[in-house]
């Protein structure tokens, strides 16, 4: 974390200028967001997450919500996607059902999401980010590691400061903010991240690891959810401190390969490297339904609006994939999911509709479903995507019109054109 500084290596993030300060504001320009710590030169691995983003992008391009809780998501029966820190106050979660969002925040703002804005903005700030350095490994469409070694000679400043001014940038060209967690190790760096949101910046340093981690929950710890958590409290255990004074054969043999990771990442030992080619592992797309749906005949015009976004998603992204997932969820809020690998990767909505409606069929038995969803994982690059159907001799026709329509919809709209799948279809989706 970021000390109260005391005479250790200390720079303003608004003026920039470096200085060796025992106070907490510049001396310089006076601003209070003074990053003072003993190790803040020789750390090199930052994590960078942007704050409450689709709700900060909203208030960008809105100027008249920036002082109203603002919620990204769906209508009463959906679930919030995120929400601004106003409406965070008020106790709104990611995650949480809309109406209980809606109770806890009833003046609040609610927003469909935009994802075809949001994903822009996200590859804006990717830019922004490899000027920095290539070595980028995104997490999601608004967050990403970077492995700042070496970059001090190019840019004549260590990475902290080159981070600094990375959030200036940000904040100044794309009007959003983000934070900044710079550590030795991705564990520390995440966990840093989220300690003084918004437009934070902190530092955990190998000297204060076990300290800063010692009264921590075992929730800190990736992969400890609110199951593993609990079985871990039913063995006394509450704290990373606890996991501290405890043998790694003791925790592997009580919990298998995750005691290994508990042993370790309580220490802050985390050895994994910021690897470029990790980028997203699945494109997909889902709806919550305005009122329960069991009818197949109702179903497949939203299974095949969604398998339109997904291809549309994949062709913009330049990407394909070998494996579709059907994602499907009843009324009593049961989750379904199937899976069909393709013999060759797509990216048509023509394929990935027809392999989803396949997985659909077995499953339309008069149950009542509140969402579904179709994806495409096991991602490729496009060259290899869709050679000649042998079999199939009409897929070319499909497949040429699928790009015809491509073209119309680049043109005037993505509802300029529609297949009879979905022409006149009586939406039920929200």
């Amino acid at each position: 974390m970021t000390p109260a500084p005391d005479k250790m290596p200390a720079f303003c993030r608004d003026c920039l200028s470096e200085q060796v300060s025992d106070t907490r504001r510049c001396r310089h320009c006076g601003s209070p967001r003074l990053l003072g710590h003993k190790e803040l030169y020789g750390l090199t691995l930052a994590h960078v997450d942007c704050d409450a983003f689709y709700a900060t992008i909203e208030k960008r391009d809105n100027p008249e919500l920036a002082d109203r809780p603002v919620i990204i998501g769906g209508g009463k029966r959906g679930v919030v996607s995120t929400c601004c820190y106003i409406a965070r106050i008020s106790g709104v979660r990611s995650a949480m059902p809309m109406f209980q969002a809606l109770e806890l925040c009833p003046d609040a703002v609610i927003i469909r999401p935009d994802m075809e804005k949001y994903a822009t903005v996200g590859r804006q700030v990717r830019s922004l980010m490899q000027d920095l350095t290539p070595l980028v490994q995104p997490l999601s469409i608004d967050e990403a590691f970077l492995e700042l070694a070496g970059t001090q000679q190019l840019h004549r400043d260590p990475p902290a400061r080159i981070l600094a001014r990375f959030t200036k940038r940000v904040e100044n060209e794309l009007g959003i903010t983000v934070s900044v967690g710079l550590s030795y190790c991705k564990f520390l760096a995440k966990v840093a991240s989220d300690l003084q949101k918004p437009r934070g910046f902190s530092v955990i340093g190998r000297e204060e690891a076990l300290e800063f981690l010692r009264p921590r929950p075992v929730t800190t710890i990736w992969g400890v959810g609110k199951a593993f958590a609990a079985t871990l409290e039913g063995d006394g255990i509450r704290t990373i401190g606890q996991l501290q004074t405890m043998e790694e054969t003791a925790l592997m043999r009580r919990y298998g390969t995750m005691g290994q990771r508990l042993f370790r990442l309580a220490r802050g030992i985390d050895d994994r490297e910021v690897h470029i080619n990790d980028e997203a592992k699945s494109v997909s797309a889902e709806t919550t339904f305005s009122g329960d749906i069991s009818r197949k005949e109702d179903l497949v015009p939203i299974l095949r609006r969604l398998s339109e976004k997904v291809s549309l998603r994949l062709k913009k992204q330049e990407l394909a994939g070998h494996t579709v997932v059907l994602k499907m969820k009843s009324a009593d809020f049961r989750s379904r999911t199937r899976n069909r690998r393709l013999e060759d990767p797509t990216q048509l909505a023509d394929r990935i509709f027809r392999a989803g409606l396949a997985l659909m069929e077995k499953e339309t038995d008069g149950t009542k479903f509140r969402l579904i969803g179709i994806g495409v994982t096991d991602l490729c690059d496009p060259v290899l995507a869709d050679p000649p159907d042998l079999v199939d001799h009409n897929a070319g026709r499909r497949a040429a019109a699928e790009a015809a329509m491509d073209k119309l919809r680049a043109k005037f709209g993505t509802t300029a054109v529609e297949t009879g799948y979905t022409f006149g279809s009586r939406r039920r989706d929200q």
